[in-house]
């Protein structure tokens, strides 16, 4: 007599449903018999009464975005196995030649060899016999079609449910992807042992939120006579499935973000938030992998590729790298010098090829004089010697204070592991790494956004939200909610304003407008971003780093748009190869633009439109 445990195998493919948001029946159940409630559990022997209560693994919660599309669900995988009958009384030998049939068969129906030792066949027999042997995971559909009605007796296809990701490689550093917590147990069964191998969120999201996804194991009692033969097997309590992550991101937005990564840069990050809210809708980073390589489990040839990649495609850079913000970072020394009142709007300062601190020449990234410039005309055209000027007279106190103020060198709080800080080279950090105070060519570096300091792309992203929003600094989001599988909420991440920085409204409109004409004014560096529609405030950065013999370039361009009423703040990050050199405004700006083409001017306007760019020098400016 052969038995499956077909209640378990219907109520697999039920829960599975559930997962996906499918409609399902009440899961069946094989009703106990009276003699079943006067078994004595003993584990002494396999030829004694016994009854056994395993675990059933639960199906995980999903994750999705703001609008519910799925980012990581269930579905079904099947398993071919051999169900040994009970009473499991065969000699070795006989255990060893019922298999090898059955594996044989098996064999000529999937057209492929299936490799398994006569050990592992009797240690399954001794040890777990009445479960089902697994002789082949996660088939093929095209097998699981050639084996539906063609099954000899004693094979069974053994439905569990695996983790997918529907989108692929669509946020999945995000995302993150789930492993095996044990490869399958061969060791004598125990009570509370689980029916199959469970899994745990591993990286991402997956991993942060991995006990509110794993759910709650269900129970499933099985019984057995004095001779060994099953008399009843039933689910006595169903597995609760985990609970539902809902992020911020908008996968329409994620789509673009990568799109644009993928046409334009080997390696990168794009960061799109909601200024109003501080809610991430994007947060992509280039290159990236596709997390389904890691279900059911990922081959050692195929993890080895993914470490050994030189553009390191598991590096989520958007939050757990950090560059030197290059000319980016002039919109936090402005401020600086505007608060402090080292300078009023009305101030002119040359703007001279280059100026001499101490015994160093520090060169502006036009080789022309460019006359004298207010604040607004030198964030537009991004002249380094004005802010070489105004940096080393407001001093590195404001600067670092309004930095700090902005978000940079602190985590931005994000539920992933890895954020990294950046980093606001105080004093402390100088003392500490050069073995002196910061100096005026240090100032001078960092008034253009070189030297020490470090930014990742989504605190760049998070300081021109505040920007957008006239000052209020809204904490990071990129989970709304966890709520059960029947909408009601477990955990909620509320807006919440953090503080606001306090710049007065002069000095913000004042940035505003020096944004602005910096994409669409004629000394502007980022006329690629520009829109024919709608205005768009952004800045340009370039800056190297790196040592000398493997030195990179990092381009940007960060603002917001539309720039009346903001309601996406971005910033986007391209790495240049070793030992060559970009610009923000011809290497990030085109990626923005490419965006925002595609939400403002419809998909006819997703081809990128040329235009009008100032010439750019060598520089490490802009």
């Amino acid at each position: 007599m052969i038995v499956r445990a077909s209640c378990v195998i219907a109520f697999c493919s039920l829960v599975a449903s559930a997962s996906l948001g499918q409609e399902t029946e009440p899961p069946l159940e094989v009703a106990p018999t009276p003699f079943e409630e006067t078994i004595k559990p003993t584990f002494e022997t396999q030829k004694q009464a016994r009854t056994y209560v395993l675990d059933i693994p639960a199906p995980r919660g999903q994750i999705t975005d703001r609008n519910g599309v799925p980012l990581a669900q269930n579905k079904l995988s099947y398993n071919l196995a051999i169900d040994f009958p009970t009473p499991l009384d065969f000699s070795d030998a006989q255990v060893v030649v019922f298999a090898r049939q059955k594996i044989r068969a098996a064999e000529k129906l999937l057209d492929r060899s299936l490799p398994i030792s006569d050990a592992a066949i009797l240690r399954h027999y001794h040890n777990r016999g009445f479960l089902p042997f697994e002789i082949a995971q996660d088939l093929k559909e095209s097998e699981r079609n050639e084996l539906k009605g063609r099954l000899p007796p004693a094979l069974s296809l053994r439905p569990i449910y695996v983790r997918v990701y529907p989108n692929e490689k669509l946020a999945g550093q995000i995302i993150g992807y789930t492993g095996r917590t044990s490869r399958n147990v061969d060791s004598i069964i125990q009570n509370g042992q689980l029916l199959w191998p469970e899994t745990e969120g591993r990286e991402g999201l997956e991993q942060t939120f991995n006990s509110m996804l794993s759910g709650r194991h269900g129970h499933y009692k099985v019984t057995f006579d004095r001779d060994g033969r099953e008399t009843s097997a039933r689910i006595v309590e169903p597995p609760v499935p985990g609970y539902n992550v809902i992020t911020t991101l908008d996968l329409r937005l994620q789509e673009l973000a990568e799109k644009a990564l993928a046409a334009k840069a080997k390696r990168g990050a794009i960061v799109i938030l909601d200024p109003n809210t501080g809610d991430i809708l994007a947060l992509a980073s280039w290159p990236t992998y596709d997390p389904n390589e890691f279900i059911p489990s990922i081959s050692a040839a195929k993890f080895k590729e993914l470490q050994g990649d030189p553009n390191i495609p598991l590096l989520p850079r958007a939050y757990r790298s950090a560059y030197p913000p290059g000319s980016t970072f002039k919109v936090a020394v402005g401020i600086a010098a505007l608060e402090s009142g080292t300078v009023t709007p009305q101030d002119q300062y040359e703007c001279v090829p280059s100026i001499d601190v101490g015994n160093v020449t520090f060169h502006n990234w036009k080789h022309t004089d460019r006359g004298s410039l207010n604040f607004i005309q030198a964030l537009t055209e991004s002249c380094d010697t004005w802010f070489y000027q105004v940096g080393i007279k407001t001093g590195a106190g404001p600067i670092l204070d309004w930095a700090t103020k902005l978000g940079f060198g602190a985590k931005c709080g994000i539920p992933l592991k890895g954020e990294v800080e950046g980093r606001v080279p105080n004093d402390d950090y100088m003392k500490a790494t050069h073995g002196r105070k910061i100096l005026n060519g240090d100032i001078a570096n960092l008034s253009i956004g070189q030297g020490d300091v470090l930014v990742t792309p989504l605190q760049m992203a998070q300081s021109m939200a505040i920007v957008a929003n006239g000052g209020t600094f809204y904490q990071t989001r990129l989970v709304q909610q966890v709520q059960t599988v029947d909408n009601q909420i477990v955990a909620a991440y509320s807006v919440r304003a953090k503080k606001t920085i306090n710049a007065s409204a002069l000095t913000m409109q004042n940035v505003h407008t020096g944004l602005v004409d910096a994409v669409n004014g004629p000394t502007g560096t980022a006329h690629q971003a520009s829109l024919d529609d709608v205005s768009v405030a952004g800045k340009t950065g370039t800056a190297q780093w790196g040592p000398k013999e493997k030195e990179r370039t990092a381009a940007w361009f960060a603002g917001f748009v539309p720039a009346e009423h903001p309601q996406y703040a971005f910033a986007a990050l391209y790495e240049s190869e070793v030992g060559s050199t970009v610009h923000g405004g011809s290497a990030a700006a085109p990626m923005i633009g490419k965006i925002l083409r595609q939400l403002y001017e419809g998909k006819n306007g997703s081809e990128q439109k040329q235009r009008e760019e100032p010439e750019e020098s060598d520089d490490t400016s802009d």
